[in-house]
């Protein structure tokens, strides 16, 4: 597969519409050379077009310098990311199916409109030669459920240009009659008609209610991370479980806001799947580090560390793949839709349920640091988690009062983090190297970290209790 991402903007314009000369503009040295491309594209979603309205488009094109299959789905802001990879006509192909699994789940995906584009594309170039940008003039026909429409459009597409480039032509542009395209794409203009019918306005509960503004917006993460997990990137396998984990934990703290259901076990299962990935990359680094920083003769012992944890992330890889091609899965999806989409089961002050969380949590690690036992500070440290869950959720109405706290508790959760890291650490150690004197010192030095993070956890914990910190809540 390929995976590349597209900058480009698009623009409606009359059947008169004649390009400008735009040689000058922002270090544009030559306009010529325009190649000319004849593309039929069929575009593929399900029947009440879920990919399109998640702002993807999934399509098999014959003709021009690209043809195959490609999805494209959104980027982080500066453009779209498009996957290619090739196939046969009618089969979409599996690698661009599992990307897209959460948003279609169970629905069959076929043909919806088939596009042919008279393609004029004209590429941009500065006086040494680069291509900055192309510009593409495109007259469309659009088949769909037997009615067919034409119009003409035109794309500025980067490709080693930058956003000033893009205004600087966008001016040009519309100084001789484009205006901003009405739609995202091509297809979706051709099935604007299917794509308005099918809108449905859904109950404005974030407005009177935050927990479910916030179960919804954890929802959304989880789908957004899921094509990147899914290739085992870090940060994607990361933020998902971190998503998981604030949703299942909304979820227990808000029970009475949703009607019983098994989507916290399910979510626990997932948030494991997530950290068999998570839990050895993060060690590793830890572990690693130590190692290379005590010198040339603790290299075994870092190539021992860096075999045994490479081997888990591996194996939790095959795991995590296994569980998002489940249907246990989808059907975790489909239960949380129907939680977070639907009805509050209460009316009760989220903030009420809130000071009950948060005053749990202080007496748990009240009780953990007096009885001295690891087992009970990890349990406390959950709670505090559960807690600034909770604080976060609220946050938006209460300002930064509570963005204070979240600070404060965040940076205690961290300390206690830093404690349990370090037991664990230990523990894999133990595992890895029992037999090894450069392991002893490593473990040696883990323990005294242990210690040193308990040394600062109470100075954490007055910053978390100060009274002008915690005011506000207690008036929310």
């Amino acid at each position: 597969m390929e995976i590349a991402t597209e900058t480009e903007r698009k623009y409606d314009v009359p059947e008169t519409f004649e390009l400008p000369d735009l040689a000058g503009v922002a270090g544009i040295a030559s306009v010529d050379d325009a190649e000319i491309h004849d593309l039929d594209a069929t575009y593929f979603d399900t029947e009440d077009l879920r990919l399109m309205k998640n702002r993807r488009t999934l399509r098999r094109r014959t003709g021009g310098n690209d043809a195959g299959w490609h999805l494209k789905t959104p980027g982080d802001g500066s453009g779209r990311t498009e996957h290619r990879v090739s196939g046969e006509a009618g089969t979409v192909p599996d690698e661009l199916l599992r990307l897209v699994r959460t948003i279609v789940r169970r629905h069959p995906v076929a043909p919806v409109v088939r596009l042919r584009t008279h393609r004029v594309e004209t590429p941009l170039r500065d006086g040494d030669g680069r291509t900055l940008a192309l510009v593409a003039q495109d007259q469309v026909r659009a088949e769909s459920d037997g009615e067919e429409t034409s119009w003409q459009e035109v794309e500025v597409e980067l490709v080693d240009g930058d956003a000033a480039l893009l205004d600087a032509v966008e001016q040009a542009l519309l100084a001789v009659g484009a205006t901003p395209a009405a739609g995202p794409s091509k297809a979706a203009r051709a099935l604007a008609g299917r794509l308005a019918a099918g809108q449905q306005k859904k109950p404005k509960i974030e407005k009177i209610n935050p927990v479910f503004r916030y179960a919804r917006e954890q929802r959304d993460a989880i789908l957004e991370h899921d094509p990147a997990a899914r290739r085992g990137e870090e940060q994607a396998v990361h933020k998902m479980r971190v998503a998981t984990r604030r949703l299942r934990s909304t979820l227990k703290t808000y029970k009475r806001w949703f009607p019983e259901s098994e989507a916290g076990a399910e979510l626990r299962w997932l948030a494991h799947a997530l950290g068999a990935v998570r839990d050895p990359q993060v060690l590793e680094q830890k572990l690693l580090a130590g190692a290379e920083q005590s010198g040339p003769e603790f290299e075994p012992a870092a190539q021992r560390i860096r075999s045994g944890l490479d081997h888990r992330v591996e194996q939790g890889r095959e795991k995590l793949a296994a569980a998002l091609d489940s249907d246990r899965y989808l059907n975790l999806l489909d239960c949380v839709d129907e939680l977070v989409d639907g009805p509050p089961a209460s009316s009760e002050s989220p903030a009420k349920r809130t000071r009950k969380v948060l005053r749990k949590a202080d007496e748990q690690l009240d009780t953990a640091m007096a009885d001295g036992v690891d087992e009970e500070i990890h349990e406390a440290r959950k709670s505090y988690k559960k807690a600034r869950y909770a604080v976060e959720l609220i946050s938006p109405e209460a300002g930064k009062p509570a963005k204070r706290l979240v600070k404060t508790l965040t940076a205690l959760q961290d300390g206690l983090g830093a404690h349990q890291d370090s037991t664990v650490a230990r523990e894999v150690l133990r595992e890895l190297g029992s037999d090894s004197f450069h392991f002893g010192v490593l473990y040696g030095r883990q323990e005294q970290v242990g210690k040193e993070t308990l040394r600062a956890v109470p100075a954490l914990v007055r910053a978390s209790r100060r009274k002008k910190v915690r005011r506000w809540l207690a008036k929310a």
